[in-house]
C-alpha cells in the first residue's frame, strides 16, 4: 500500500500517506452499494442470493462503464475496516446470502482481508466471489487467494489496442488470460464473455484461446447484454448494441469449440429496454433483482 502494486498498472502510489492510486482509491475502503444480488450466474445466487459489495473506483477506465457514478467518479461512502466487517456480517447473517461477492475489489484487498479475519474469529464464514474485469496480477491473486473461492472473471479483449482504446488497460490480454489460468487451477472459475459491438471477433478469439490453452470444460457465460452508457454514447462503435449477427457468430463459435458448461444469454438481452444499469442504482444497502 505504500507503493501500490495490487493491479497490473503497479502505479506505485503511497496510499498509506494520503496519495491515491491511478484508480482513485485511497487508504480507506469506499463502497457504493451492498446487498443480495439475484441476477448473477445460477450457482452464485442459490440460497438467498449473492451478497454483492460494489466497491467504488476501478482499475479499468471503460468508455462504456455502466457503473460510472462510483467506478469513475468515486461516489460512495468510506467505511473503516470494522464497518466493512459489519456489512459482510449483515450479508451473511441477516440477509442469508450464499456468498460474499466482491465487485471490483482489487484496490481494497488488504482491508477486505482484515475484515474477513475478524468475522472468522466469530465463526462467520461464507465463500468469496472475486468478481472483476479480469485485469489482475497473478501475484496479487496468490497473495489474497483466501478471498477467491469463486473467480468470476471477464475476458473482454484479445487485442491490447482494443483494451487501451475502450478501457485504458495496457497489457490487458496477458494479464486477464494469466488470471483465468490461475483461476482454473485454484478456484471455481466462471469466465464471462461480454460481446462488445465491433469486437465479436475478439470474443471468438478468446473462446478459441480458452478451448486450446485452458479447457473447453471451463464454465463460460456468454452475454448479449451490452448497453451503451457513459462515454460510449458518443464513441462508435460502442454507441450501439451488439447486432444479432455479431452475437450469433460468438454463440456458434462457443458450440464449435465444444463448450458445454455455462450459460448463453438470449439475444433479447441486447434490448436496451431490458437493461439494468448500475448507474441507475441507489447507494447503500439494497437487493438487486
Amino acid at each position: 500500500m505504500n507503493a501500490c502494486s495490487l493491479c497490473p498498472r503497479k502505479c506505485g502510489a503511497d496510499r498509506t500517506h494520503g496519495a491515491h492510486g491511478y484508480c482513485g482509491a485511497g487508504a480507506t475502503p469506499r463502497l457504493f452499494r451492498w446487498g443480495p444480488h439475484f441476477g448473477e450466474e445460477p450457482p452464485l445466487v442459490e440460497n438467498g442470493g449473492s451478497g454483492c459489495v460494489f466497491f467504488s473506483r476501478c482499475t479499468m477506465k471503460c468508455l462504456y462503464c455502466q457503473n460510472s457514478p462510483w467506478s469513475w467518479r468515486g461516489e460512495g461512502v468510506d467505511k473503516a475496516v470494522p464497518e466493512l466487517a459489519e456489512i459482510l456480517r449483515e450479508l451473511a447473517v441477516k440477509d442469508g446470502c450464499a456468498n460474499w461477492n466482491l465487485v471490483s475489489p482489487t484496490p481494497y484487498l488488504p482491508f477486505i482481508r482484515e475484515a474477513a479475519a475478524t468475522l472468522r474469529k466469530d465463526g462467520v464464514k461464507l465463500p468469496f466471489v472475486w468478481n472483476s474485469s479480469g485485469y489482475e496480477r497473478v501475484e496479487t491473486l496468490e497473495e489474497y487467494r483466501e478471498l477467491c473461492d469463486w473467480a468470476l472473471f471477464d475476458l473482454r479483449y484479445a487485442n491490447d489496442a482494443s483494451a487501451v482504446r475502450a478501457s485504458g488497460a495496457p497489457g490487458y490480454v496477458a494479464a486477464a488470460r494469466a488470471a483465468v489460468k490461475w483461476a482454473a487451477e485454484n478456484a471455481k472459475p466462471i469466465v464471462r464473455i461480454l460481446v462488445l459491438p465491433g469486437l465479436a471477433d475478439e470474443a471468438i478469439e478468446n473462446l478459441a484461446w480458452l478451448a486450446t490453452e485452458v479447457s473447453n470444460e471451463i464454465p463460460v457465460s456468454v452475454m448479449a447484454q451490452y448497453t451503451p452508457a457513459y462515454k460510449a454514447l458518443e464513441t462508435p462503435p460502442f454507441n450501439r448494441t451488439v447486432s444479432r449477427e455479431e452475437y450469433e457468430s460468438v454463440t456458434e463459435a462457443a458450440a464449435d469449440f465444444g463448450f458445454e458448461n455455462g450459460w448463453i444469454q438470449d439475444y433479447a438481452a441486447a434490448d436496451p429496454k431490458l437493461a439494468f444499469l448500475g448507474e441507475n442504482m441507489t447507494d447503500g444497502h439494497g437487493s438487486v433483482s
